[in-house]
């Protein structure tokens, strides 16, 4: 009996076309494109390597300051170097960023000082008050995604030129109603904006493949009209090479732009200390281990003479230095009371609040 649709062929096929990340380095620091790397000068090259240093000597710095008890809330990004860095050096100032708590470190790069990421972190006023172009990080997983949908309308809207709106996810954060709602916003307005989704594999204890069904998070895309690409996440050119083109296409007028970057977070989800041998194996994390974005760059960049681990040593201390310096900023920093923080819940407050605000009030005279 004739049939009208092949439902199997359609669902192995599905997501095909979005599964072939895009590379530049291989795992051994290998040019796999030789094309794409052309784009690119020795001081970019330098510069690109420095500033994923940087970012794990923060990493590794925050968290001996969490561990200290001199922060709040804390999320890691080891592993995610490539990912963050090269994505977040293809903007620009003029750009509308829209973080999630993950994303300080692009935050810091876009413009707000690294002090101020603590403050925001101890839960401080003063962390918020950043002159980057930029929202607040966000905490509810997703929400962003809407947020930026709609700073990139409005960009539309003021008929600005050479500007887009560029938020980040995890994957997980792709499963909530919010990222396709913004996608689906932004798309039916073709506004400039680029939704960046680094699948890092896992939504703290929960899996990439019991998250979706969907070959790959790139795909999901085409149910909003907007064409989405699937990187390298671990391949720190690679990512600023594709971010960098998705911008010129958004800027153009051309509508959004859905990169997701295959990367990997090498320890836990939160400073809140959630502990990863327990959802995942030894086995599952070698490989990622083996995709290190620091060792790739630095085995190509130490072939070409123009880095060392000396070198990175080095710069690495210098980094750890101004964050030292940076958390005593914080640190010196008045701690803000219950009473002002319920002061500022509403414009007027109400009869509830007034009632707190007294209590606690009462409570911080003594």
């Amino acid at each position: 009996m004739a049939k009208a649709v092949d439902f199997a062929k359609i669902k192995a096929d599905e997501g095909a076309a979005y599964a072939k990340p895009v590379q530049i380095l291989d795992n051994d620091g290998n040019v796999v494109n030789k094309d794409l790397m052309a784009n690119f000068t020795d001081d970019q090259l330098v510069d690109l390597m420095k500033k994923m240093v940087w970012e794990r000597a923060l990493h590794e710095q925050t968290m001996s300051f969490s561990q200290q008890g001199r922060l709040g809330f804390y999320a890691p990004t080891w592993g995610q170097e490539a990912s963050e860095m090269g994505t977040a050096s293809a903007f620009k100032k003029q750009d509308f960023l829209c973080p999630a708590y993950r994303d300080l470190p692009q935050l810091i790069q876009h413009g707000a000082t690294v002090a101020q990421m603590y403050l925001w972190s101890k839960g401080h006023l003063k962390g918020n008050l950043f002159e980057a172009r930029a929202l607040r990080p966000q905490i509810i997983i997703g929400a962003q995604m809407v947020e930026m949908a709609g700073a990139a309308l409005g960009i539309k809207k003021n008929g600005e030129k050479d500007a887009v709106a560029y938020a980040y996810t995890g994957e997980g954060g792709s499963s909530q109603g919010d990222t396709y709602e913004g996608m689906n916003f932004a798309g039916a307005f073709q506004a400039p904006a680029v939704f960046i989704i680094q699948n890092n594999g896992w939504a703290i204890s929960y899996s990439r493949k019991l998250q979706t069904a969907a070959q790959t998070i790139a795909q999901k895309g085409v149910a909003a009209g907007i064409p989405g690409v699937q990187v390298d996440g671990m391949d720190v050119l690679a990512c600023y090479e594709v971010a960098k083109e998705a911008r010129e296409f958004a800027a153009a007028g051309n509508g959004p732009v859905l990169i997701e970057t295959l990367t990997y977070r090498f320890g836990a989800h939160s400073s809140a200390g959630d502990d990863p041998s327990r959802y995942r194996t030894k086995e599952e994390e070698k490989p990622w281990f083996d995709k290190d974005p620091l060792i790739r760059l630095r085995k190509y960049l130490t072939k070409k003479g123009l880095w060392s681990e000396d070198e990175e040593k080095k710069y690495a201390d210098e980094c750890k230095d101004d964050f030292k310096k940076a958390i005593k900023e914080a640190d010196s920093v008045e701690p803000e009371k219950v009473s002002d923080m319920l002061k500022r819940t509403f414009e007027v407050p109400t009869p509830d609040i007034k009632e707190q605000i007294k209590e606690y009030e009462a409570k911080e005279s003594k």
